[in-house]
């Protein structure tokens, strides 16, 4: 089983720091490659860069509320988010198709149903 996750590429779990604003604060953020390839794919679909994506995730979670205080581990979850909605057909793995197209509540309502039945979030993928 461990050969599986041992045997990945060691690049993957390199971490890598990038520099960058948030709030118009310098700061620098510390991640595994992995991640960072992950963001990448996000902030493609967005037409964005990473450095926006970052700020507008820091800023949407500060404006909900949201623990700013870890926050490279609030990435990480939303990397692992993203990968397991695309597994359960809550995101479509069309990269063509725009994150901020995407029904949340329609998504988040699915995710919290305790037959988490996606076939509604899947027949909008269909649709568009």
């Amino acid at each position: 089983m461990c050969q599986i996750f041992i045997g990945a590429d060691p690049e993957l779990y390199r971490s890598r720091s990038r520099s960058l604003r948030l709030h118009g604060v310098a700061t620098s953020i510390r991640l595994e490659n992995l991640f960072w390839n992950i963001l990448d794919e996000i902030a493609e679909r967005d037409g964005m860069t990473i450095g926006r994506l970052i700020a507008q995730l820091y800023g949407e979670l500060a404006a909900a509320g949201g623990d700013c205080g870890n926050f490279t581990s609030f990435l990480r979850v939303s990397c692992g988010r993203y990968l397991a909605l695309q597994v359960s057909g809550g995101i479509p793995t069309d990269r063509s198709i725009p994150i901020r197209t995407l029904d949340a509540d329609l998504i988040l309502a699915c995710e919290a149903s305790p037959d988490r039945d996606r076939s509604a979030v899947s027949s909008l993928f269909h649709e568009l």
